[in-house]
């Protein structure tokens, strides 16, 4: 199998640095950075294949880009990256060249957008969904009025009547998580530079968001968020995480032909 170099992230440097062995593969390969003038891509040493999407490879290749977070703005590269050799042309070449140069001043204004800021992680849970489901029974009459008849029709028509409160309550549920969501992003609507709405889960999940936050305000949406737990008073748990690195935001993907 032949070697490459497996990429990580970009980040705003112009001074090429070792960052320790802490590599995704498990070989204990050193996370290194090459230059090209005032921007880096980091990287280390790797087979060239395919990289297996699971827990140990995508917290190692996570876990390098938030030890970089301190120090730099940083973009995000596809899990599975690598560059080989191609036509005698090396690796670390390769990245400098076909990526780092070609790309420059898309990868700037990348950067410069992201710049000082970070991502935060919030999901919203109801805690009891037989008190959600029966918020909804008492707010729809229709719903009152086809349960009634489930009770008092033959069976064969009860069936009947039962999908089609099922639908109903489908569709109460997730008007019901639409508003929910919005009252919660304008309760947090000046603490964040942008939001992406990630896909829920289930009937509990209410809302799947990640934030865009400048990290000067990083403890202001801290405290916001803080604040949110008690407006909802229990009946919603909320699941907090970050700051990670801004993924949703921005991921870049990157092609070498080999």
């Amino acid at each position: 199998m032949s070697e490459g170099k497996y990429i990580y992230c970009i980040i705003n440097s112009a001074d090429e640095k070792d960052f320790g062995d802490m590599s995704i593969g498990g070989r204990g390969d050193r996370v290194y950075s090459i230059c090209y003038q005032d921007i880096a891509a980091v990287i280390s040493d790797s087979p060239v294949k395919e990289y297996r999407i699971s827990r140990e490879n995508v917290l190692a290749h996570q876990k390098v880009m938030e030890m970089l977070m301190n120090d730099h703005d940083i973009l995000p590269v596809k899990f599975g990256t690598i560059a080989g050799e191609k036509d005698g042309v090396k690796s670390e070449e390769r990245i400098r060249n076909e990526v780092l140069k070609v790309r420059y001043k898309e990868l700037i204004s990348l950067l410069n957008l992201i710049e000082g800021k970070t991502e935060l992680g919030l999901k919203a849970l109801w805690k009891d969904m037989n008190v959600i489901f029966q918020e909804i029974v008492n707010e729809n009459r229709e719903i009152r009025k086809i349960k009634r008849l489930v009770t008092t029709e033959n069976p064969a028509r009860a069936r009947g009547h039962k999908v089609r409160v099922g639908e109903m309550v489908k569709n109460a549920l997730d008007e019901k998580k639409k508003k929910e969501e919005l009252s919660i992003l304008r309760f947090l609507k000046n603490n964040y530079v942008d939001v992406c709405r990630n896909k829920v889960f289930g009937d509990k999940m209410v809302a799947n968001f990640a934030f865009l936050v400048d990290k000067e305000k990083e403890t202001e949406f801290d405290n916001m968020v803080k604040q949110l737990c008690n407006q909802y008073n229990g009946e919603m748990q909320f699941k907090y995480i970050g700051p990670v690195p801004p993924i949703n935001f921005v991921e870049l993907v990157i092609k070498f032909e080999r």
